[in-house]
């Protein structure tokens, strides 16, 4: 039955900020507005209901990204982890995406959000919402001196590593098949982190965490433990899926997991290919929802990130996955839970407001 209403979706990850900054900086935000080559614009958002997400600032690794894609269509893979990135070499792109951020805001193209309450009022404006979020954080010093700058300029969310070392712990590596039990966890500055961001109420987001890493913040934390754009183990053996005992702990948290649309978490063989049937995503959202239950799974698209399936590689055609939500059976209550209140819900909680 399709869809009376299609409800806004709030979105757990998407690397906007990364491809404005690789085509221009600043000099390339007119493209965000009028509508350019990315998955996320303001026309893409306006025509398929994307009401906004996390906007990821991220530091790229010096690697050959097309042997990287290359290898990961193979029928298993294990990427080596790119090298460490010194905070000196970090903080530059740190400040010139967050500078693209802020002045997308000043554009008027959308809304830094530090509440829930902020993105609520744009969900019912039409507004894009927008979290400050980093992947990663080498541009984090062990005395949280830039931690404390970057919150008073809307910092809410962070992960501590992308899939790379950091001084505060050791990222997943992208290999297949695997399991994320790949190493040593979080260092004892990593665990400062943790309780530095929950002091803070910044999210900590477990996305790209191994395995040994994410124990550590579940012991650690007291704030929902979310990972924004992760996959069903159980389905695709990917050392970036949570398996069911991870998402156990999810759920006894009252945490979140948000769908990742990259296609080589999504396909039961890994491969970075680009045929996938929304059919093989609502697998991913059934196992999850029977492990955490309806009110801790969302979306986490990894947009301008990643290959997605060709139904989704613009935002324009998120209408497409919420009526296949209701053909597969998903009622509008559900769907809405999927699409954006879930989202609410974890970060009302983890925020405070």
């Amino acid at each position: 039955m399709p869809l009376t209403c299609l409800p806004p979706v709030f979105d757990g990850h998407n690397d906007v900020l990364l491809k404005l900054f690789s085509a221009g900086g600043i000099d390339a935000v007119d493209g965000f507005l009028t509508g350019g080559e990315g998955a996320i614009d303001v026309p893409s958002a306006k025509a398929g209901g994307f009401g906004g997400g996390f906007f990821a600032i991220y530091v790229p690794s010096q690697t050959d990204l097309d042997a990287k894609l290359d290898q990961m269509t193979q029928a298993s893979y294990s990427l080596p982890l790119p090298d460490p990135i010194a905070w000196s070499d970090a903080m530059p792109v740190v400040m010139s995406q967050a500078a693209i951020l802020f002045e997308l805001e000043k554009r008027n193209a959308l809304k830094i959000c530090r509440s829930a309450q902020d993105i609520r009022s744009c969900l019912s404006t039409g507004q894009i919402a927008a979290i400050f979020h980093m992947e990663g954080a080498e541009a984090i010093d062990p005395d949280f001196h830039t931690l404390d700058v970057l919150y008073q300029a809307g910092l809410r969310s962070l992960g501590p590593v992308w899939s790379r070392p950091t001084i505060f712990g050791h990222g997943v590596p992208f290999r297949y098949p695997s399991t994320g039990d790949t190493g040593l966890g979080l260092t004892e500055d990593g665990k400062r982190l943790v309780s530095a961001c929950n002091a803070r109420k910044i999210m900590i987001d477990l996305s790209h965490l191994n395995e040994a890493g994410f124990w550590d913040v579940a012991n650690i934390t007291d704030a929902p433990l979310v990972a924004t754009h992760s996959n069903a183990h159980a389905i695709c053996p990917h050392s970036r899926n949570l398996t069911d005992k991870q998402l156990a702990a999810i759920r006894e948290s009252d945490g979140m997991v948000g769908l990742n649309f990259a296609v080589a978490f999504l396909r039961e063989d890994g491969r970075m290919v680009p045929d996938v049937p929304l059919s093989q995503m609502l697998r991913h959202l059934d196992h999850l929802i029977t492990h955490l239950g309806e009110d801790r799974v969302g979306l986490g698209s990894d947009y301008d990130g990643a290959t997605v399936p060709p139904d989704l590689t613009s935002c324009a055609g998120l209408p497409k996955l919420r009526q296949a939500m209701a053909q597969h059976g998903y009622g509008e209550s559900l769907i809405a839970k999927l699409c954006h209140e879930n989202w609410l819900r974890v970060l009302e909680k983890t925020w405070g407001q």
